[in-house]
Parts: structure tokens; C-alpha cells; sequence
């Protein structure tokens, strides 16, 4: 099911918390540990009729099952981060990195985002947390607009000037991207990276997002990580298998193993996150936790020397 970060954001659910104190837990390097992107779990539970987070704690209880030491989850707001400060403690999971989603282009939105993941990092911070990734929003999510020239050259600005102000608190910034900024010469995602300075702004490499996004392209791909793969800090794991994301992470159309090859002649070892997600067309033959055990374990394979 091709579920949409925006819906997968409409049904968060809000909830309330207490605040955690600063434990051993939250200290442990998670530098060699495999994460996981929270928005596969919504897609499984989406496919089985449940809502994910709609009992975090439940919805934890499952997710350390499958193996899993470190979490990235979504962020909105600071009561989230409130909300999994406790849980974090209780399951013992590393916080290396989160994920926020930005309007960077228009002047209206664009200081609410960054005031806003200002304090989502003030507040994440002593939980562990040291990457922030964001994906600035498109026009319109599924939407064929794309945004003006006026709109990428502020959008790079407000980003640049985001990172710069989480650098201040020791918080790497990461771009993310999806398919939407490699529309019309990717004109986007190259504007991010060609006016941003590498010392704010980071990568965090979604290697499917761009193969997909560059027309099914590993030619794209690679050539992308030629040129931008010194700022990589973060990787997201997903793969296809005939250009359809399997249930499991594993062999298919990207070269993984070249990937790996390839970032460390350039010494480049970022954190490692699954985020092997369903569409309509995916394999329909595990729960979540059997899947994300079968990613870990291929992943511990192909990601050897890192973890």
C-alpha cells in the first residue's frame, strides 16, 4: 500500500507523558547499532488493520521483539518527544536519530519549522539524540507541481539556516528526500546540496527514494553518490524486488553490497536505518515483527564491517 508520509502524519496519535531523567540508557553509543524508521512498522500495521502508535507502548513492545536496539521515530512536536522519553527507558532503545517533516519554502511556514526543530532537538538531545533528518515538504504530496525557482533558492536558505542553528547544540542535520525533488533534472535535490554548506547540512541517503525518483536508476544513484558521498551521515534501507518494495529487506534491484563498497573507499560510514515499507503490489506473507527480523538479519549480513 503506497501510504503517504502525510496520512501516515494525520493519524498519529496524540498522546501525553512524562519527561524521562537522563540514564546510562540514553547515553550508550548507538554509533554500531542498525535502527529502524518507525514508518515501515505504520505500513505493516496499516496492512493488518491496526494503527501504529495508537498505544506506544504496545506498539514498542512488538517493534524490540524483532531484534532491534535503536529507533528513529517521527517527531511533530515536543510532547512527542515527551510521550517516548519513558518508553525509550523502559525497552532500552537508542535514539540515535529522528525524523521531522519541514515547509522550508514558503516564509509563512518556514520559521514555525525551524522554531519548531529547534525545540524538538533541545528536548531530544539528552535522550541520545545526534542526527535530525528532514524532508522538506513538496507543493503537494502526490501532486505534480514543482516548486519555483524563488521557492528552492529560499527553501535552501531556511535549510542552510537550519543547520546551522542545530550545529549550535551539537545536532547534525540530515536532508532527506523522496521522489518528488528529482522531478524536472532534480533540480531540487541538487539545489539543496549545491547551496548548503556540507558543515549544516548533511545527507541522509535514501538509496530507493533516488533510484526510484530518478526513473528506476541505479546509474543515478551511484553517480549521486560519487558526488555527494562525503556528506553522508545516515542511510535508509529499503529495496525492490522488480521495482516493487519487498516485504523483507534482501536482494533485489539496488547493489546494497556496491553501496557499501563504494562509501567506504570514500570512508564514509553512516548510521545504519531500515525502513523497508509496503505498497500495494508488496508480498503479503509476514507480520512486522518476522519481516523487520528477516531485515536485521540481512542486514547484519551486508552491512558486516559496520555493525
Amino acid at each position: 500500500m503506497a501510504t503517504s508520509r502525510r496520512r501516515f502524519i494525520q493519524t498519529l496519535a496524540a498522546t501525553s507523558a512524562v519527561v524521562a531523567s537522563k540514564s546510562s540508557w540514553a547515553k550508550t553509543s548507538a554509533a554500531s547499532l542498525i535502527s529502524c524508521n518507525q514508518y515501515s512498522w505504520f505500513t505493516f500495521y496499516e496492512r493488518e488493520k491496526r494503527s501504529w502508535g495508537e498505544n506506544l507502548d504496545t506498539s514498542l513492545s512488538e517493534y524490540v521483539k524483532s531484534g532491534l536496539k535503536a529507533f528513529e521515530p517521527s517527531f511533530y512536536s515536543t510532547n512527542d518527544v515527551k510521550t517516548l522519553a519513558p518508553l525509550l527507558k523502559k525497552y532500552q532503545l537508542a535514539l540515535p536519530s529522528a525524523y521531522i517533516g519541514s515547509i522550508l519554502h514558503e516564509d509563512a511556514e518556514s520559521q514555525k519549522t525551524i522554531e519548531t526543530a529547534i525545540a524538538i532537538a533541545k528536548e531530544a538531545k539528552p535522550l541520545g539524540l545526534s542526527i535530525l533528518v528532514t524532508s522538506p515538504n513538496p507543493i503537494r504530496w502526490g501532486g505534480a507541481e514543482i516548486k519555483s525557482d524563488a521557492q528552492l533558492i529560499k527553501q535552501a536558505k531556511n535549510l542552510d539556516l537550519l543547520g546551522s542553528e542545530l550545529k549550535k547544540q551539537g545536532i547534525t542535520l540530515a536532508y532527506h528526500t523522496h521522489d518528488a525533488e528529482f522531478k524536472a533534472g532534480a533540480r531540487e535535490f541538487h539545489h539543496m546540496l549545491q547551496n548548503t554548506h556540507p558543515e549544516n547540512v548533511s545527507l541522509c541517503l535514501d538509496a530507493h527514494w533516488i533510484y526510484r525518483g530518478a526513473g528506476n536508476s541505479q546509474v543515478a544513484l551511484f553517480d549521486i553518490v560519487k558526488m555527494y558521498g562525503k556528506r553522508v551521515v545516515e542511510l535508509h534501507i529499503r529495496q525492490s524486488v522488480g521495482q516493487i518494495w519487498g516485504e523483507t529487506f534482501g536482494e533485489g534491484d539496488i547493489d546494497y553490497p556496491r553501496l557499501v563498497r563504494e562509501l567506504k573507499t570514500m570512508n564514509v560510514k553512516p548510521l545504519l536505518v531500515l525502513e523497508q515499507c509496503l505498497e500495494a503490489q508488496s508480498p503479503n506473507t509476514l507480520n512486522a515483527i518476522q519481516a523487520h527480523q528477516q531485515d536485521l538479519a540481512y542486514a547484519q549480513k551486508v552491512f558486516k564491517g559496520w555493525v
